[in-house]
């Protein structure tokens, strides 16, 4: 049997996970680590991993548990295979997503009673600490997971600042998008009610999405393996929508282009309903991958968020806000987050929230609004009965209204 790298470590394995190959313990990628760089002509073999659980103790829907996630046995040898830094090091107990919302609101609680029930002081530590607060809340969130996820894999070069303040090569579909016809009606005496709306919470609802779990490898087949993620080289098609946006963005640049998977699984959605052609895909930097990565942790953000914001906690609710926006935007290459590296991811994340806001744009359009203006990663100003299309309120599946105006007509 021919044996492929493990998307943990890049070490030969012999074992597959939902058609991945990998090793199934943190000791087994160590072992393979250890005899890949040994001088020893015949390395120690990597432990066995233990038998699989019975079928009778499965539930009816659950998929058989990788060896790694199984309980040790008792009599656990004295010395052990050493750390391997790519993988992640879950945190000792196992928390469900109810737990961890406990662990949210006793952290506010906790800092609250320390500064004296002083709020601001309170918001103010706890913004301070959202960092480390959530790299902690996603180790628990991980606990008794599918997979180990590569904190700090070897970083390639297109996903490299170019310089300290600059950017790398991937391009995220940032919409900055004004309807050219709309403004130009508006300045002949066209009058038109406008309504900006804005999305709640985007970033954390843009956790959900196809994140690789292991590091990124050259894929120069040509197609989109959808069990895999990472970033693309493409060929954007034409866009050919003068009154819908473009979902690459602003882009203005013709020629290829660096994008993530989520501007390219939008992209070929777009395909798929007949909006545009495929993009020509040149070259992937892919690993395995999976939608569910983060989900229990944006469960736990979410539920929290919802119940502060019923009962009015506005401290809950900006401790929350400054976890999610400070992962986002600190996974990638920041020295405020020594404890992951995956500038991959926030792209990924970030290109997210970008397409979560032209597909909302693409529904009203759809449902027979004006699209007037789509900006940043929330904002969306429509003409029309936009409430028969989309539910008002906070929670993340709903829109509030920030504000109205007019455009053309007398003054």
């Amino acid at each position: 049997m021919t044996l492929r790298p493990c998307v943990l470590c890049g070490q030969p394995a012999g074992d597959e996970v939902d058609g991945f190959p990998q090793h199934l313990s943190v000791d087994e990628c160590a072992a393979a680590t250890a005899a890949a760089t040994t001088t020893m002509t015949e390395p120690a073999p990597a432990p066995p991993a233990p038998a699989p659980a019975p079928e009778a103790d499965r539930e009816p829907d659950q998929a058989p548990q990788p060896a790694e996630e199984r309980p040790a046995p008792t009599a656990a040898p004295e010395t052990t295979a050493p750390p391997v830094p790519t993988l992640a090091r879950r945190a000792a107990p196992s928390y469900a997503s109810g737990t961890l919302v406990g662990q949210i609101t006793g952290r506010v609680h906790e800092v609250l009673d320390e500064c004296a029930g002083d709020a601001e002081a309170a918001q103010a530590a706890l913004i301070k600490a959202a960092i480390p607060d959530v790299m902690a809340l996603l180790k628990a969130s991980r606990v008794g997971g599918r997979y180990e996820h590569s904190e700090f894999p070897p970083t390639h070069d297109i996903l490299r600042k170019r310089s300290q303040k600059g950017a790398d090569e991937i391009w995220e579909g940032r919409p900055k998008w004004r309807n050219a016809a709309i403004l130009k009606a508006a300045k002949a005496g066209i009058r038109l009610e406008v309504t900006a709306l804005d999305m709640n919470a985007a970033y954390l609802s843009a956790l959900k999405c196809w994140l690789p779990i292991g590091q990124l490898r050259e894929d120069t087949s040509g197609v989109h393996d959808p069990k895999k993620s990472g970033v693309h080289l493409i060929t954007p098609p034409e866009w050919d929508h003068p009154d819908l946006p473009n979902p690459l963005g602003n882009r203005i640049e013709p020629g290829e282009l660096w994008v993530s998977e989520s501007t390219l699984r939008l992209l070929l959605d777009c395909t798929r309903q007949g909006l545009a052609d495929a993009p020509v895909l040149h070259r992937s930097l892919v690993s395995g991958a999976t939608e569910a990565l983060l989900e229990k942790l944006r469960r736990a953000l979410a539920e929290t968020r919802k119940t502060a914001l019923a009962e009015g906690d506005e401290l809950t609710v900006a401790y929350v806000k400054a976890m999610y926006s400070k992962f986002v935007s600190t996974i990638g290459e920041s020295s405020a987050n020594r404890e992951l590296r995956r500038p991959d991811w926030m792209h990924i994340i970030r290109a997210k929230a970008f397409a979560n806001l032209w597909m909302k744009a693409h529904k009203a359009h759809r449902a027979g609004l004006q699209i007037v203006e789509i900006s940043g990663t929330d904002e969306l100003h429509v003409a029309g009965d936009w409430r028969t299309v989309f539910p008002e309120g906070l929670d993340l599946n709903q829109v509030k209204e920030k504000n109205t105006y007019v455009l053309g007509g007398k003054r």
